[in-house]
C-alpha cells in the first residue's frame, strides 16, 4: 500500500464544523478529552478544537487508545462501503434484475436497511440503478450496431415498449438521436477562467455533459455534431460558478448534476475513480478489476479517456501499472496539480 495522504487539519476541522457527510470515510475525528472518535458528520455537540486530532481511519484511532462513537458508528462507513461495492458488482454482472432480498442478503443487511443505505449512497433505488445499467448497455449497442430493435433485445429488455418507457426520462433524447450524435438535443455552454486555464462547461437540460480545458465552441460542436449548440449566457452563471468551485477544490465531493453516459464497463470505471481517496491514484489494471473485468487494463484506460467531465469524474487519479502518471487529455502538469491540490499541498 502507498503512504496515507497527509490530512489537512484546517480542512478537516471545517468539514467537522459543517457536519459534511461527503467527508465521511476520508478520516475520523478523535476527541482526546473523551477518548471517542467520530465521523466528520456526527450530530453530537462539537468538541473544542484543542481537544481534537484527526486520524486516517478507525484502526489508527483505536491504536491511539480511542473508542468508536456509539451515536454515529464511524466504522460503519467502511462496512457500508464494502457492502455497496459488493452490491454494485452484483448488479453490474446480473443478466436479470436481482431481487432486493438477494442483494441485501449478499451485502449482509436487512432489505429495509440496505434499500435506505443504497439510496442514500447512490441517489436511486437498487431497481432504478439496475435499469440505468441496462439502459447503458442498450445505448452502447445503439452506438455500435445502429439497429435499434437488436440493441434493445441484446440489452435484456422484453421488448421495445419497455425500453422506450424507461429511456424517455433518462436519455433526454430519443434512442435514434442518441446514436446519431445528439440530433434534436440542445446543449448550452459557457467558459470561466480557472488556475488550470480556461474551463468550458456545457450542459443539457439534465446536467453537465462536458467539462474541459482549452476547448472552444468549435470543439464542442465536433463532439456533438448533430446537437443544437447555444451560448449559455446568464442562465448558466450559477452552474459555471459551482463548477469552478468544484474544480478549485477537487478533494471535496460535489453535487453537480451530470448528463454523461457510457457503456456499463465505462460507467463502472467512472464510479471506481470517484471512490479513490483524494490525492491517491490507482492503476488501470486495478481499476479494471474493481469494475468487474480483471485483465482489461487497456479498456479501463480507454474508459478514462472517454470521460467527458474532467475533475468531476476524477480520471486524473488513474495511472499506469509501473507507477508512472500515464496520459491526461489536458496535459500532465494539470494532472499533477490536481493531485497536489487534493493532498492539500496547494
Amino acid at each position: 500500500m502507498g503512504q496515507q495522504p497527509t490530512i489537512d487539519a484546517d480542512k478537516a476541522w471545517h468539514s467537522v464544523m459543517a457536519r459534511d457527510k461527503g467527508a465521511d470515510g476520508q478520516f475520523v475525528t478523535g476527541v482526546m478529552s473523551t477518548g471517542i472518535y467520530c465521523r466528520p458528520s456526527c450530530a453530537a455537540r462539537h468538541p473544542r478544537r484543542e481537544n481534537v486530532r484527526f486520524f486516517a481511519d478507525g484502526a489508527e484511532a483505536r491504536a491511539a487508545g480511542l473508542r468508536s462513537c456509539l451515536r454515529c458508528l464511524p466504522d460503519e462507513v467502511t462496512r457500508e462501503a464494502r457492502a455497496l461495492d459488493k452490491a454494485l458488482r452484483m448488479l453490474a454482472q446480473a443478466e436479470e434484475a436481482p431481487s432486493l432480498d438477494s442483494i441485501a442478503g449478499a451485502a449482509g443487511y436487512s432489505p429495509h436497511h440496505f434499500h435506505r443505505m443504497f439510496r442514500r449512497a447512490t441517489g436511486v433505488t437498487p431497481a432504478a440503478y439496475y435499469r440505468n445499467l441496462r439502459a447503458g448497455r442498450a445505448e452502447a449497442a445503439l452506438r455500435d450496431n445502429g439497429r435499434i430493435t437488436d440493441a434493445i433485445y441484446d440489452a435484456g429488455y422484453s421488448g421495445p415498449g419497455r425500453f422506450y418507457a424507461e429511456a424517455k426520462g433518462r436519455l433526454g433524447m430519443t434512442p435514434s438521436a442518441w446514436r446519431d450524435g445528439g440530433r434534436g438535443e440542445t446543449i448550452r455552454w459557457s467558459t470561466a477562467e480557472t488556475r488550470f486555464g480556461r474551463m468550458l462547461v456545457a450542459a443539457t437540460g439534465k446536467g453537465i455533459c462536458r467539462l474541459s480545458f482549452g476547448e472552444d465552441e468549435a470543439a464542442l460542436k465536433a463532439r456533438f455534431p448533430n446537437a443544437a449548440i447555444e451560448p449559455g449566457g446568464e442562465a448558466m452563471a450559477e452552474l459555471v460558478e459551482r463548477t469552478a468551485a468544484a474544480v478549485h477544490a477537487p478533494e471535496r465531493a460535489h453535487d453537480l448534476p451530470l448528463d454523461v453516459r457510457g457503456t456499463a464497463f465505462q460507467e463502472a470505471v467512472w464510479r471506481e475513480l470517484s471512490r479513490i481517496p483524494p490525492g491517491e491514484s490507482l492503476s488501470y489494471a486495478a481499476l479494471a478489476a474493481r469494475a468487474g473485468k480483471p485483465g482489461a487494463a487497456r479498456a479501463a484506460g480507454t474508459a478514462c479517456g472517454a470521460n467527458h467531465v474532467a475533475v468531476l469524474i476524477p480520471c486524473h487519479r488513474a495511472r499506469r501499472g509501473d507507477g508512472s502518471p500515464g496520459g491526461y487529455a489536458y496535459g500532465l502538469p494539470i494532472k499533477e496539480s490536481l493531485l497536489e491540490a487534493e493532498k492539500g499541498v496547494r
